[in-house]
């Protein structure tokens, strides 16, 4: 993975426009929706069962995300990665919380062991906890560093068969092959809420066109979030530039500002 094929994957998904089926949280629905959008492809947030099976035949991917999670949501989830398999179709899981408490870290394991195609984009807390190991939570948010998830990431990779994307100051996303270090990004990016989220949305539309790593969502919100913040005053402004400069990101700018590391 290098930067001109993440150019060809982003030519790509705008010129397939493909639909993503989102089972997500109440939070950022519209956050998600939108980034989709603004990227070039097509949004659906999806919860029904009763629709499940005919909407993961058509989509490209799924992206599940646990952020609003109850008795009634699991099921839906469990119901739509059985679909998703059926259909050979990526989940993208986003175990939010995972770590937070015992629902949470046990239904994102559960989700995670479904999956036959499965990428999974997560703080460094919720992977050290998803792997197993003790990581220090505060709820949704990282007390973590992402470095210090590397090793959790790769049990997390070897034992579901997937690729795993450690968001934080310096991304990191690890596949069956190499690891990878991204540098983009602002640190006013988690004062939005759901920024997370749309990592997860991102890495689903590209899933959805072949790109499974995650390395193309993750280098496009890092170089877009970075850009984006130098315009921003604050929070509000940089969710709306956010928005804009994924629609008009260009190969150019692409090349320009990411910082990718292949590190083994």
């Amino acid at each position: 993975m290098n930067t001109q094929t993440i150019i060809e994957a982003l030519a790509a998904l705008r010129a397939q426009k493909p639909l993503v089926v989102n089972i997500t949280n109440y939070v950022v629905m519209n956050n998600s929706a939108n980034a989709l959008l603004a990227i070039g492809a097509s949004p659906i947030m999806a919860h029904s069962r009763h629709e499940m099976a005919e909407m993961m035949n058509i989509a490209g991917a799924l992206v599940i995300n646990i952020g609003t999670l109850d008795s009634q949501w699991i099921p839906r989830m469990q119901f739509a990665v059985e679909q998703a398999n059926q259909y050979n179709k990526v989940v993208v899981l986003d175990p939010v919380g995972c770590g937070a408490s015992v629902l949470r870290t046990d239904t994102a394991r559960l989700i995670a062991s479904a999956a036959k195609r499965l990428i999974v984009r997560a703080n460094a807390s919720e992977i050290i906890a998803l792997a197993g190991d003790n990581a220090r939570s505060k709820g949704v948010d990282a007390l973590d560093s992402s470095d210090s998830a590397l090793g959790a990431a790769r049990y997390i990779s070897e034992h579901y068969q997937c690729s795993v994307v450690i968001s934080g100051a310096t991304d990191y996303v690890v596949t069956a092959n190499a690891t990878y270090q991204l540098k983009n990004g602002h640190a006013m990016m988690p004062k939005v809420t759901g920024m997370g989220c749309t990592h997860s949305a991102l890495t689903g539309a590209f899933a959805a066109i072949g790109e499974c790593s995650g390395v193309a969502a993750t280098a496009i919100l890092g170089v877009a979030g970075e850009i984006a913040a130098t315009m921003a005053a604050g929070p509000g402004s940089l969710q709306m530039n956010l928005l804009d400069l994924l629609y008009q990101l260009d190969a150019q700018t692409l090349a320009q500002h990411l910082q990718l590391t292949r590190i083994d």
